[in-house]
């Protein structure tokens, strides 16, 4: 019997040629994306880049120009937010004050004129669901922000909502709060199987929460990937500079494609079709990449770098080195306290680095890169 691969889903959600502009200003140019059936996808970006835009146009709550929404194969471009299949929770947990904790939850349902014992079930479960059994009875202010935010996340799911829009629910909420809560969603989300996107700003929350992440600068999207594509393999230098630490080196191609002039040194690299002979470029490196007091002198782009500052963060430190052939180019490079302690590293010392080629990333230019 002849085998035959099978036919790849449809995306869950299918976002097509979005445009949306308030007067003269573009909040989003052309905006295409899908999202898979029970994939947890992130918007990320800075502010004013258009990602809470685009999540209340999927919702919407914000009408665009141009361009096409599918849910489930449902053309859902132009219905009201009612007729529309999702649950949502807001920055500001819009809870109703006047109403307990399971009333919220129920809101959604009392609209549906469900049966009054299968609301209760239902309200029941899902405060079990996230942990606060016995907060039923209580009112939002009763609540603390964290309980809260929890409580919105259990109105939004009360419907059993095909599509969830998380709108920087843990922004509001207190680092500890919300390191724990980030790790509850994802789990929450994982043993529902519900489709999700998450909006952040944060690059910490996108990488542990995001099955994919779609970075967002002025109205575009720069990349979409895993994680870890995003992060070690970052498509612009925006992306570099916007998630992790990244350092920026000027510099200029030779005739050699895998060489490039960096002060009075050259770099080695691995070749790359994009980027002309005797142009302008910017080497990129991380700073866990920087390899310190290499004892192979045979190895490329070994350089003798000495530790300008030092900053104690922890279970880590953070050396900034000025290189031989580079001195008005310092670099950040990153290790642990044992590695510290080992290598008699401090302020001052002198050894050799190796940046490895295999871990320098070339952008065509010299780009400005934020402070």
């Amino acid at each position: 019997m002849e085998l035959t691969a099978k036919e790849p889903k449809d995306p869950y959600l299918r976002i097509e040629n979005i445009r949306k502009t308030f007067g003269d200003l573009v909040a989003l140019d052309d905006i295409s994306l899908t999202v898979g059936d029970g994939e947890f996808v992130t918007l990320l970006g800075p502010s004013g880049c258009g990602k809470t835009t685009l999540l209340r146009i999927i919702a919407g709550l914000e009408q665009h120009n141009r361009g096409e929404i599918f849910q489930a194969g449902r053309n859902i471009s132009r219905l009201p937010p009612r007729q529309r299949d999702y649950g949502i929770v807001f920055q500001s947990y819009a809870l109703f004050p006047n109403l307990t904790a399971a009333r919220n939850i129920a809101y959604g349902l009392e609209n549906r004129k469900r049966p009054k014992d299968e609301i209760n079930t239902r309200v029941e479960e899902l405060l079990k669901m996230v942990g606060l059994p016995d907060v039923g009875h209580k009112y939002p202010a009763q609540l603390s922000g964290g309980q809260q935010q929890r409580i919105a996340l259990a109105r939004a799911l009360a419907v059993s909502p095909g599509l969830l829009l998380l709108d920087e629910p843990l922004s509001a909420l207190d680092a500890r709060v919300r390191i724990s809560l980030r790790l509850e969603i994802k789990d929450l989300q994982k043993k529902l199987g519900v489709t999700t996107v998450f909006v952040t700003h944060d690059q910490e929350e996108a990488l542990v929460m995001s099955d994919r992440i779609v970075v967002m600068n002025l109205g575009t999207i720069d990349q979409i990937g895993t994680p870890l594509q995003v992060y070690r393999e970052p498509a612009s230098p925006f992306v570099a500079d916007f998630i992790g630490m990244m350092n920026f080196i000027p510099g200029q191609t030779n005739n050699d494609p895998c060489s490039i002039r960096c002060g009075s040194l050259a770099l080695r690299c691995i070749e790359s079709d994009s980027i002309e002979p005797h142009s302008p470029v910017t080497v990129a490196i991380r700073p866990e990449d920087i390899r310190l007091r290499v004892e192979d002198p045979t190895g490329a782009n070994i350089i003798s770098a000495k530790v300008k500052a030092l900053e104690f963060l922890g279970s880590f430190n953070r050396l900034t080195l000025t290189l031989e052939g580079m001195d008005e180019f310092p670099v950040v490079a990153e290790v642990s306290i044992h590695r510290m302690r080992d290598m008699f590293i401090h302020e001052g010392s002198s050894f050799p680095v190796q940046l490895p080629p295999e871990q320098l990333r070339i952008y065509p230019g010299k780009v400005g890169i934020k402070s």
